[in-house]
């Protein structure tokens, strides 16, 4: 079992050299960058050969572009911002020496740190990934935002985490949910969705509620707290934005 590992990256030159680090076991390494202006590209140099400039094609389209480079079928792919921890490199590096794998992919748990603390619950972990995939039966979905790998197979389970590294304070989290409402607002729209009032008025008060109480975000502490503020300004901002689209505002 030989494993390509693959990262898609813009602007990455504070992450992307510990990312490439914990993919030093990857019997092939794939670096697609989208047009860096910083030293992404430069210090991607140093663990590979085998950096691609590719225009943004959208999340999905950027990763499968990403697979699509590749010389194995079993494919790894990890984000700019994320490590892997050595129990998980240790459980990879068991199944390349199996001798047969009936399933077409692998999921994993991912762990956010965020604000200076791990989060353990507010539905943030676990967060099971399908990361490790056979490309002749699994291909990433999802242009906008939230992409996935789609498989057509069993998907089995590894226990040991993607650790990731999300936003680095409360006003990177504010300008990264700004853009993402903004992409999930166009892709609801492309699908013909509306936005109604009770949506508006009543969906990010669930959303709180569901993330602080029923997924145990107040045992989260502070970032808890703000796990739920901001998944609740995600759900009325995407909202709001979906009823601009179809009000041409």
């Amino acid at each position: 079992m030989k494993i390509s590992a693959t990262i898609i990256t813009l602007n990455e030159e504070e992450n992307i050299a510990e990312a490439l680090e914990t993919l030093a076991w990857a019997d092939e390494i794939i670096v697609v960058d989208s047009e860096s202006t910083d030293r992404t590209v430069e210090i991607a140099l140093r663990f590979t050969n085998k950096v691609i400039t590719q225009k943004w094609l959208g999340y999905a389209a950027q990763k499968n572009f990403a697979t699509e480079q590749t010389t194995n079928d079993w494919v790894f792919n990890l984000d700019a911002d994320e490590r892997i921890t050595p129990e998980l490199q240790r459980q990879i590096e068991t199944l390349k020496q199996s001798d047969h794998i009936d399933a077409a992919a692998f999921e994993m748990p991912r762990k956010v740190f965020y604000l200076g603390k791990w989060i353990k619950h507010s539905g943030w972990y676990p967060d099971y990934k399908i990361r490790l995939y056979n490309r002749t039966k699994g291909r990433w979905q999802g242009d906008y935002v939230h992409e996935s790998v789609k498989v057509d197979g069993e998907v089995e389970r590894l226990n040991g985490d993607i650790l990731h590294y999300t936003v680095r304070n409360a006003s990177e989290h504010h300008l990264r949910l700004d853009r993402y409402t903004t992409l999930a607002a166009q892709e609801a729209f492309e699908k013909g969705k509306r936005a109604s009032f009770v949506a508006m008025a009543f969906a990010p008060f669930a959303t709180f509620i569901k993330s602080y109480l029923f997924k145990r975000g107040f045992l989260d502490g502070y970032q808890g707290f703000a796990i739920a503020c901001f998944a609740a300004q995600y759900v009325f901002l995407k909202n709001i934005k979906l009823w601009e689209l179809h009000n041409g505002k």
